[in-house]
């Protein structure tokens, strides 16, 4: 079996021959300077907005200091928001406002919380879910629907609630250390092509079988 062109912005082909306009790959439709995004990393949304960068993280702005990163082949449902770092106010002091964002002379370059958001690879995110700012998800994560996610999530874990608590690990310490390893979303096409069954059905063994030489 193929793998879907990771060149198209709508891989998902209708009946009459049309994109789905619902479901995106991120990198071809997103030109935002403070996001990047891997190949085959999808967002899907039920009413597809103008700018996806915009509408899947609201407070990423073109000036703002920190970056926002997506692995490749992460699938991101309806209603997920990455609300990063630029959204935080200033918590020092006694109060919370942000007078410096009102006046021209103070505003420019202010922002109080500068921390990166990282999204490993083969990553789902549910419907719903909220990742926060200096969030850090790491490699093959479920995140269950409407979690609020922040700080560290180790590595093939699957999370849910609010706040997130891991609920149980996919897979054992060595295998996740083989999976990491083995880094299959970084495979030649094709090699990743003839794995198919063993991604989505097999055991770690089983995949290891198609690992480039």
């Amino acid at each position: 079996m193929s793998l879907p062109d990771a060149t198209r912005a709508y891989p998902i082909t209708l009946p009459d021959g049309t994109g789905h306009k619902g479901t995106v790959f991120l990198n071809q439709v997103v030109s935002h300077p403070r996001m990047r995004v891997g190949d085959f990393s999808y967002a899907s949304d039920f009413d597809p907005p103008a700018e996806w960068a915009m509408h899947l993280a609201p407070y990423l702005f073109p000036f703002s200091q920190e970056l926002l990163t997506i692995g490749k082949f992460c699938q991101i449902a309806h209603g997920v928001r990455f609300i990063t770092s630029s959204a935080n106010h200033e918590t020092k002091g006694p109060s919370t406002f942000p007078f410096a964002v009102f006046a021209p002379e103070t505003r420019v370059g202010y922002q109080p919380d500068t921390r990166d958001m990282t999204i490993g690879n083969d990553v789902w995110i549910g419907y719903g879910a909220l990742i926060l700012p200096g969030a850090h998800v790491g490699n093959g994560v479920i995140v269950g629907a409407g979690s609020v996610v922040r700080g560290t999530v180790p590595d093939y874990a699957v999370v849910s609630g609010n706040p997130a608590r891991v609920v149980r690990m996919r897979y054992t310490d060595d295998e996740i250390s083989d999976l990491n390893a083995l880094e299959w979303w970084n495979w030649p096409l094709d090699r990743i092509a003839l794995a198919q069954a063993a991604l989505n059905g097999g055991s770690v063994d089983d995949l290891k079988v198609f690992a480039p030489q």
